[in-house]
């Protein structure tokens, strides 16, 4: 077996997974738990009389939960009038009663948030995960768990849910008949237990460290043999979450929950075991064999075993003096103080929950002269509920519905750096231009005000190249209802002259699958420049390579995308699946641009005296 393969099975290992029908028959024994709203004890006897009772497990920072909280006030409103009795539950080790009631409050919930201490509670009814429900019949027997419905997902959000779980049950236990479903799998954060809880799961994935040091060392091996034989924040954790995570997850970022200190890391280390494993964290979905990027995010081999081995040990600190400072994050701008400041004309208001239709806004810069533009940074209004920023360039006499023809100009997404160009390189904004704000919020189970804004740097000197963001696109296409693989190609036009290519941004939407840029050289010899082999709409990233790449002159650029449009799509409905799907600007609709930023020189004027 060779050692990558060795290295994969063992952290990749887990046990049976518990059957999603646990306990669903068996008759829940009473317990009594504070309510944080008030500080009064509430009981589970204390809903005697009730038609059914839904206990539904939350937590504080978890986004899916935050998301189905509307969805529950909901379904409260809905069945309190037909005798049912709602209690949340928070079984998180690491938030205490005040932080609980703060978070209620903050959603408006409207039935009582009970603290679970130790996690008692779900221990005993098996419950892994936030967003799980266990409905209760008058006599307080299971007669359904799991998800709520299935809108929400890990990464993926659906216009509306498929199946509605929670609300079907209801509906049979109410009248008396036994639910369809009786059981469901639940996407959720996993419960933080306490490590001195006797009643905590073992974890699923236990690597010795010794074999992965071994392993890791066949693969690299200037790996010190002895760095994974006690793995300690102080030492080895908090450089990792300082390089590869902090950056979102930080107060005020897009991340749902800060990952600054030892306590914050601790109450999420389960969540984090699980998103390293399965690599959802940190977001990356270029294929390592192709392409070298300045804002790679992976974790090496040993930096994912770093963290796996970590949690399995039991999450320990190690000596706090050790632990790096702090980061210097910056306030504001990045890259300091702009020079003119655009805003979208007025606050747009985020709902609560479900899927918001991209919204476009348009801002005239009122310039009367060409300017040429050095860096341009895109900055949410509130960073929480903004999915991605792409800000075009409208000339004058363009018309908005036009928007896929318009010259992107800089763009924003969780993570990534603003456009800032070297000495030299600018890019040119003509007299009368506009800006067109493209807007892509994702609710968070808040109503919020979101005013966007890009700040804008001019040239401090007679730029020699001008930087232009290409797309390479197709926008004839039909995917097939139901079809899981349709591809769809799209080619450049041959570069006139030797051209340095900077970077890429490949754009779809929801049934976007893969994208693959491939330069087809003048000789007929092709090259494979950026493959995004799981393309996730949840985490759109520039692709900036480390040193630019010449492309010969005559060379072009193939572009080749596939959709799922079938409903194994998680993103989907069947309604969804069943239509086939055109070109357009919205979530529903598809797009297929394969962005590039390319520079070419600018001429000198000519010399009106012909000298």
């Amino acid at each position: 077996m060779s050692a990558c393969l060795a290295l994969i099975l063992l952290l990749a290992a887990p046990e049976d997974p518990p059957a999603l029908d646990r306990l669903v028959g068996s008759a829940v024994p009473d317990f009594t738990l504070t309510n944080t709203l008030d500080g009064k004890p509430i009981g589970l006897r204390d809903q005697a009389g009730h038609a059914a009772t839904v206990l539904v497990f939350t937590g504080v920072e978890c986004p899916i939960g935050d998301l189905y909280l509307p969805r529950l006030i909901e379904l409260h409103q809905t069945y309190a009038p037909r005798g049912v009795a709602f209690l949340a539950l928070n079984s998180n080790a690491g938030d205490d009663e005040p932080t609980v009631a703060h978070h209620a409050r903050q959603f408006g919930l409207t039935f009582p948030v009970l603290k679970d201490h130790d996690g008692a509670i779900a221990s005993r009814l098996q419950v892994e995960r936030t967003c799980e429900v266990i409905l209760l019949d008058a006599q307080n027997r299971i007669r359904y768990r799991g998800a709520i419905d299935d809108q929400y997902g890990y990464g993926t959000r659906r216009r509306n849910p498929v199946h509605h779980y929670l609300r079907d049950a209801l509906d049979a236990v109410l009248d008396g008949r036994e639910p369809d479903t009786t059981a469901s799998s639940v996407a959720g954060c996993p419960i933080d237990r306490s490590a001195t809880n006797p009643a905590r799961p073992a974890p699923r994935i236990r690597p010795a460290a010794d074999s992965i040091v071994e392993a890791l060392r066949q693969i690299e091996p200037d790996i010190d043999p002895d760095s994974l034989g006690s793995v300690t924040y102080a030492d080895h954790v908090a450089p990792i979450l300082r390089q590869h995570c902090q950056s979102c997850h930080r107060p005020g970022q897009v991340g749902p929950f800060p990952l600054l200190t030892y306590d914050d890391a601790r109450r999420h280390a389960d969540g984090i075991h699980e998103v390293v494993e399965s690599r959802r964290m940190p977001p990356w979905h270029a294929d390592p064999r192709y392409g070298q990027f300045a804002n790679d995010r992976r974790l090496s081999a040993h930096q994912r075993a770093t963290l796996l081995a970590w949690v399995e040990q039991g999450a320990p600190r190690g000596d706090a003096r050790r632990e790096p400072p702090p980061a210097d994050w910056p306030e504001g701008w990045t890259i300091g103080t702009p020079d003119l400041v655009f805003e979208i004309p007025e606050p747009f208001i985020v709902p609560a929950d479900g899927v918001v239709p991209y919204q476009h806004f348009e801002v005239p810069t009122g310039f009367t002269e060409d300017r040429w533009i050095q860096a341009l940074e895109p900055q949410p209004g509130d960073r929480s509920v903004v999915h991605h920023i792409i800000v075009y360039l409208k000339p004058p006499g363009t018309r908005l519905r036009e928007i896929d023809a318009l010259e992107h100009l800089a763009g924003y997404a969780p993570g990534d750096m603003p456009t800032a160009l070297p000495d030299g390189i600018a890019k040119r904004i003509p007299a009368g231009s506009s800006l067109v704000f493209q807007l892509h919020y994702t609710p968070t189970g808040k109503v919020r005000r979101d005013q966007s804004r890009v700040g804008i740097w001019f040239a401090r000197s007679e730029p020699k190249y001008r930087a232009r963001t290409v797309p390479v696109l197709n926008s004839k296409f039909t995917i097939p209802a139901g079809d899981p693989n349709h591809e769809v190609r799209a080619t450049s036009r041959p570069v006139p002259r030797d051209t340095p290519l900077l970077g890429f941004f490949p754009h779809m939407h929801l049934r976007g699958k893969d994208f693959t840029y491939t330069a087809v050289y003048p000789d007929g010899s092709r090259e494979i420049l950026l493959s995004v082999p799981r393309y996730d709409f949840a985490w759109q990233s520039y692709y900036w390579l480390k040193e630019p790449k010449i492309l010969p002159k005559g060379t072009r650029l193939d572009c080749v995308a596939h959709f799922d449009n079938s409903t194994a799509n998680p993103a989907l409905t069947e309604q969804d699946a069943s239509k086939p799907v055109r070109w357009g600007d919205q979530t529903w609709e598809e797009m297929m641009i394969g962005y590039v930023d390319l520079l070419e020189p600018i001429e000198p004027p000519a010399d009106p005296a012909g000298e």
